[in-house]
């Protein structure tokens, strides 16, 4: 019984991608010899990260694959530049452990696929750490590389002796140097095993966890997400979601395995970001919710013209979207915007489209082909439909556990994602937040979202975050942090007048601060931890 039922499983699986790759035009028949040439690579290499690059510069050698500050690189280009730099990199048969600390551009795209060829471990640094913690993980890590861009030239310096720094920014960096210089004495080979890649949690509560990552995920995955996202082959994607974070490194694989050209940029700025979105054409726009934010502001204050009619995708994940927002982004730019949830363990879990989101603008969605999703309580039993519990999931691409040898909380093959949520009857996920966010204030459950959302609905209002403090009458009480716009005005009696309409008496704010901008991780995550203690220390 078990194996029929694996092997009906297997063949659902099977039907599932070739619908999927069927739509998105993976199949689309091209030259015979290409074809075959492609077939093979991912027959010899796998579905890792060089492997879908082998995959894709065999089909498509003259395709544009990197479009940053330094030009243009073809697929074919990258193909061999990486196995020069894998070769380089593995000199004497090596294959040592190797962190990327980097931001968007070719050198940590090349870096990332070589260590891939080369069957390395891979681990991703988090530009926005401190210098402190990222040289914290390299002990923790046990890195024996670094490549690193030039302006982290404190954690360059301050790597141990046995660790080879290498910067990976422009042509004249170690890394290209390095591809330049070197000669291959044989073509490169699969390594006999695929490395690890290690991204490290965001850091929000203290010292980031390094969560392994499967590097040869299948074609599973990918059929997942265009289950829900129609991405097509030969995307022009922006990738702005910094791609050391979960989500950007799935971008990448994703637009690998879609043979795409990837437009890369090394900061984010919404006015750049929305001009090469119309020079380079994009069809598609990966970023995170704050940059969405930030382009939706400035595209509001202008009276610049901009093309963006080939903008057919703008695919957000990393953080709850404000209130109101989804809508607001809609109304200016089109339904084109896709929400994923997720977390770095498990990566995407539900993905709600423009349908879902004009009828609910704060659904995470549903969840894509082959994830299993479960609203538990606190003995592990399902909820009803409506009820709120703790998020569980499970899919293709859960990671391995912790470096550390810890793992997550895990029922009937789910792992707990850390958040509470609630499902209705239609089968949409509406997330209430972190479960260590939830506020207990007089007995009373609040949930922080719930009161953002109310008072983001003020017309003065940018940003908010919601969060509580120990208060010896009630437990906790409640201290909103709100960002107005430029020039506009609010006091915290029309905050909390605003709060009494909206939200039930305990979710009233009773402490109201007006920051100019809310702490915010790399990936624009509000660093919830450090706005509790300024609160905490302005009572």
């Amino acid at each position: 019984m078990a194996q029929t039922a694996g092997i009906r499983q297997r063949a659902e699986t099977m039907l599932r991608v070739a619908a999927m790759f069927a739509s998105s035009g993976l199949w689309r028949p091209g030259p015979p010899l290409k074809v075959a040439r492609q077939l093979d690579a991912l027959r010899r290499w796998g579905t890792t990260l060089g492997g879908s690059l082998v995959s894709a510069a065999a089909r498509d050698p003259g395709r544009a694959a990197i479009v940053d500050e330094y030009g243009t690189l073809t697929y074919a280009q990258v193909d061999a530049r990486t196995d020069r730099l894998a070769a380089a990199l593995g000199d004497g048969g090596a294959r040592p452990r190797v962190a990327v600390l980097c931001r968007n551009h070719r050198g940590m795209v090349e870096s990332l696929v070589a260590c891939s060829k080369l069957g390395s471990d891979v681990v991703l640094l988090n530009t926005g750490m401190s210098a402190e913690q990222s040289l914290k993980v390299l002990d923790e890590q046990q890195v024996e590389v670094l490549i690193a861009d030039s302006e982290f030239a404190e954690v360059l310096k301050g790597a141990p002796a046995a660790v080879r720094t290498l910067t990976a920014d422009g042509p004249g960096s170690a890394v290209a140097e390095l591809i330049d210089r070197t000669v291959l004495k044989a073509p490169l080979t699969p390594p006999p095993h695929s490395g690890r890649t290690i991204v490290l949690s965001s850091g929000t509560t203290g010292q980031p966890k390094g969560a392994g990552r499967h590097s040869r995920p299948g074609l599973g995955p990918l059929a997942s997400v265009l289950s829900r996202i129609p991405l097509r082959v030969h995307e022009t994607m922006l990738i702005e979601a910094p791609m050391f974070h979960t989500w950007g490194y799935a971008a990448l694989q994703i637009a690998l395995g879609l043979r795409a050209t990837m437009v890369l940029r090394r900061r984010f700025d919404p006015a750049a970001g929305l001009r090469t979105a119309a020079e380079t054409r994009a069809t598609a726009l990966i970023a995170v919710p704050i940059m969405a934010q930030r382009m939706l502001e400035w595209r509001s204050s202008t009276q610049e013209e901009l093309d963006l009619s080939a903008l057919r995708i703008v695919a957000l994940s990393g953080s709850a979207l404000p209130g109101g927002f989804a809508t607001r982004f809609m109304d200016a730019f089109g339904d084109v915007l896709y929400n994923l949830y997720g977390s770095t363990e498990a990566s995407w879990v539900t993905i709600a489209t423009p349908r879902d989101l004009r009828r609910h603008p704060d659904t995470a969605g549903r969840p894509p082909r082959g994830t299993r999703l479960a609203i538990l309580d606190e003995e592990g039993r399902p909820v009803p439909p409506g009820t709120v519990g703790r998020i569980f999931a499970a899919n293709e691409l859960l990671f391995t556990g912790y470096t550390s040898g810890a793992t997550k909380e895990t029922v009937d093959g789910m792992i707990s994602l850390g958040d509470l949520g609630r499902i209705d009857e239609d089968g949409l996920l509406f997330v209430q937040g972190r479960s260590d966010d939830m506020i207990v204030s007089g007995g009373e459950n609040v949930f922080p979202g719930e009161v953002e959302d109310a008072l983001s609905e003020l017309e003065q209002v940018r940003e908010v975050a919601v969060v509580g403090v120990p208060d010896e009458e009630f437990g906790q009480r409640l201290a909103a942090h709100v960002v107005l716009h430029p020039g506009a005005e609010l006091t915290a009696d029309q905050v909390r007048d605003h709060a009494r309409r909206r939200v039930g008496r305990f979710a009233v704010p009773r402490d109201v601060y007006f920051p100019s901008e809310l702490p915010r991780n790399a990936t624009g995550k509000v660093l919830r931890r450090q706005l509790r203690a300024e609160a905490d220390r302005a009572s």
